[in-house]
């Protein structure tokens, strides 16, 4: 059953699409991992908001936020290093 998501306390609330928008950054990330630089600033802003959507309440949407965007510095890292490896 579905709460009403404008009756929930404002910090709960906040909490909550903190916990939506680490996920939806990590998916990015593993996308836009191909580009450094933007495949880093969208796991790291996955990570941080998926670690203040921690503070307020332990949802597994932040949890899978934080592991996805996690995933997501790791191939940005992987893909740094094989391009600077290749590197003519």
């Amino acid at each position: 059953m579905q709460s009403d998501f404008d009756r929930l306390d404002p910090e709960l609330r906040v909490s909550r699409q903190f916990a939506i928008a680490s996920a939806a950054f990590g998916v990015i990330s593993l996308c836009a991992g191909i580009i450094p630089a933007c495949g880093g600033i969208t796991s790291i802003l996955g990570i941080v908001l998926g670690i203040l959507s921690m503070r307020a309440e332990k949802s597994k949407t932040a949890v899978a936020g934080i592991f996805i965007s996690s995933l997501g510095i790791l191939i940005t890292f992987v893909y740094v290093v094989i391009q600077l490896y290749f590197q003519d």
